[in-house]
C-alpha cells in the first residue's frame, strides 16, 4: 500500500522495524532513524515550522514511499535502485557496523531520493527555489537525529569512538562521509533532475554514482581501519531487538 499521509508512512515505518526485528536484521536499523526523523517532520509541521506546511507533508510522504517501495521491493525479490539494492544486500554481511548500515541508508535515501521527491513535490512547471529554505530544514532536521543516534551508539557498540580516531583525516567514505555534502548534493541532483528531459535517465545516472559511493560505504583502503572496523564490530551488541531499543528511545 502507497502512504498517502504522515501517519500512513509512520505506521508503515514500525512494520517493517517490526518484522526485520523479528528477522534479527539489520535491515531493521534504518527505519528507526527515518521514523524518528519523520515524527519530528510531523511535529514541525503541526507547529507550522516550515514556509509551507502542506508541501512539506507531501514532500515527506513522496520521499518516503522511495525508501517503503525499495523496501517492498526488494523483500518481494523485485529489483529495486542499485542504491538501495547495495544498501539492502550489505544487511546480509555480518563484519559490518550498525553506524554502516545506517550511512548506507542515508546514502541511498538522501543523494537519491530525496532530489527525485524535492523536485516531484513542486512538480514541473513549479518554483524549485521557493524550496530550499524548507529543504535546509528538513537536512538539519536529519542532520540532528543522526548525532542523536550517534551519541546512542556507544550503549551497543563500546568500541565506536575508535573510528574517529583512526579515521580522522582519511578520505575512506565509512570514516569522511558527510551529512553536509549529501545535502549539497541532493539540492544539485533536484535541480537537475527539474530541468530534464529525460527523467529516467538522470536518475539511472545518479544511481550509478550513489549506488558505487555504498561500495565505497562498506570497504577501506586503509588496513589500520579495516582492523579498526573489525574490532569495533566484534564488541558490538549483535541482539537486533536491544539495538532498536535503544536507538528507538525517546
Amino acid at each position: 500500500m502507497i502512504a498517502k499521509t504522515i501517519d500512513e508512512v509512520i505506521v508503515q515505518l514500525n512494520e517493517i522495524i517490526a518484522a526485520e526485528t523479528l528477522n534479527g536484521s539489520a535491515m531493521a536499523f534504518f527505519p528507526v532513524l527515518y521514523k524518528k526523523v519523520t515524527v519530528r517532520i510531523k511535529t514541525g509541521i503541526e507547529s507550522n515550522e516550515f514556509e509551507n506546511n502542506a508541501r512539506m507533508e507531501k514532500l515527506d510522504v513522496l520521499f518516503a514511499n522511495r525508501y517503503i517501495d525499495a523496501y517492498r521491493q526488494s523483500t518481494n525479490q523485485k529489483p529495486c535502485s542499485l542504491s538501495w539494492t547495495n544498501a539492502f544486500g550489505a544487511t546480509k554481511e555480518k563484519n559490518l557496523l550498525i553506524m554502516q548500515h545506517l550511512l548506507l541508508g542515508i546514502n541511498a535515501h538522501i543523494n537519491l531520493d530525496l532530489g527525485i521527491a524535492v523536485a516531484k513535490t513542486v512538480e514541473d512547471d513549479g518554483n524549485l527555489m521557493d524550496f530550499e529554505n524548507d529543504f535546509n530544514k528538513i537536512n538539519e532536521i536529519l542532520a540532528s537525529m543522526v548525532n542523536d543516534v550517534q551519541d546512542r551508539i556507544g550503549k551497543v557498540s563500546p568500541m565506536f569512538y575508535l573510528l574517529e580516531k583512526v579515521g580522522k583525516g582519511r578520505e575512506d567514505k565509512i570514516a569522511s562521509f558527510s551529512i553536509n555534502i549529501a545535502r549539497d548534493g541532493a539540492w544539485l541532483f533536484a535541480n537537475q533532475y527539474h530541468i530534464a528531459n529525460d527523467k529516467e535517465f538522470e536518475i539511472e545516472c545518479r544511481d550509478k554514482i550513489i549506488g558505487a559511493l555504498a561500495i565505497k560505504l562498506t570497504t577501506s583502503k586503509s588496513w589500520l581501519l579495516r582492523s579498526t572496523v573489525k574490532t569495533i564490530r566484534f564488541f558490538e551488541t549483535k541482539n537486533v531487538q536491544k539495538v532498536i531499543e535503544i536507538l528507538n528511545a525517546a
